[in-house]
């Protein structure tokens, strides 16, 4: 079969912002989505995370975001994106998860099992959901309680009248504590003290991240430039003191709790990791984009950094929702930009 003109990877908001501009370039390409049904990570978040809880969701390319409500946003945001694919005809295909892409004799080509897909570009949209992360302490495994990450977040009942260490300082900490401690004892734990800004500059926070991209170095979190801040859901929270008696991460965890270097000790029946993710990329792997900084290094965009998506190394792969681009707004500009990088890349090549 003759190659495809392009692949993209992940169907959340940028993979579709991509699959729309590539189709209305004409570009011929399919979707690759590992999830069973339309919804891309958003339909894994945790029930009680409401329309009215998450931080917004940008529109569509020719299509209006779901307001806020108190609607779960984890089926809200699936039926937009199932009704979006219908809508516009994109190419999805699912369940597909890439376990690694290839270049054979200059084409890519990606592969799930037996089956595979070849195409002349690459569009990567799987942001970070599949990959999460969880730092690694003496004692961990011995620990008799139990342990959660954001990503398998269970629900504010769980953790009722239980004594709870809730370790991150990005905002998915502090709105898990505003769920909770009204009714469980929570001990906030960071590696670094939290920053609380009312200003949120989030285009300079932006710039910051394509900057460590451009040289090759991880993407870090937008939060942790553009500081926390307390909404109303968290005020009940903030009344118990919960947030003021935030603690140094801890040395080791024991069975029955975690212990600081200073040798006090805090009980605990649950750790709730809300330590965020990383860029799954693993099977992108082949290709050889790493930077030695450890990064896959991306060439600079437009004057908008988060139209900077071209990987240095092979200008044949785009990389959306990945460090400038990782949010919903940034995914949609992406999309765009990836479009027309593999329009002038295929009108380039002989």
């Amino acid at each position: 079969m003759d190659p495809l003109d392009s692949i993209v990877i992940g169907a959340g908001q940028a993979g579709l912002s991509a699959s729309f501009h590539l189709r209305r370039l004409g570009i011929e390409h399919v979707v690759l989505d590992a999830n069973g049904r339309a919804g891309g990570a958003w339909q894994h978040r945790w029930d009680s995370l409401t329309m009215a809880d998450v931080h917004g969701v940008a529109d569509l390319p020719d299509a209006t975001a779901p307001g806020g409500s108190q609607d779960r946003a984890n089926e809200v945001i699936a039926r937009w994106f199932d009704d979006y694919e219908d809508e516009h005809e994109l190419p999805v295909i699912r369940p597909v998860r890439v376990d690694a892409v290839t270049d054979e004799d200059g084409l890519l080509v990606a592969r799930t099992g037996e089956r595979s897909w070849t195409a002349r570009t690459l569009v990567n949209a799987t942001g970070t959901w599949s990959h999460p992360f969880v730092p690694s302490y003496p004692g961990q495994r011995d620990f008799a309680g139990d342990q959660w990450h954001t990503v398998a977040y269970p629900g504010r009942e769980h953790f009722r009248g239980r004594r709870v260490v809730v370790v991150g300082g990005g905002a998915s900490a502090v709105q898990f504590i505003g769920e909770i401690a009204p009714i469980a004892h929570v001990v906030w734990v960071t590696r670094r003290p939290p920053v609380w800004s009312d200003e949120f500059s989030g285009r300079d926070a932006i710039g910051l991240v394509e900057r460590r991209v451009r040289e090759g170095r991880p993407p870090a979190s937008v939060v942790s430039v553009t500081g926390l801040r307390l909404r109303p859901q968290e005020m009940a929270a903030a009344r118990t003191g919960v947030y003021e008696r935030r603690r140094p991460m801890f040395e080791r965890i024991e069975r029955d709790g975690v212990r600081w270097a200073d040798g006090s000790f805090e009980p605990a029946d649950t750790i709730l990791w809300a330590t965020g993710f990383r860029p799954a990329v693993r099977h992108l792997a082949p290709l050889g984009l790493r930077s030695p900084a450890g990064g896959i290094a991306l060439l600079p965009g437009t004057s908008d950094v988060q139209t900077s998506v071209t990987a240095a190394l092979d200008p044949r792969v785009q990389l959306v929702g990945y460090g400038p681009s990782a949010s919903t707004i940034g995914g949609n500009r992406a999309g765009r930009a990836a479009a027309l990088a593999v329009r002038r890349h295929l009108r380039e090549r002989p």
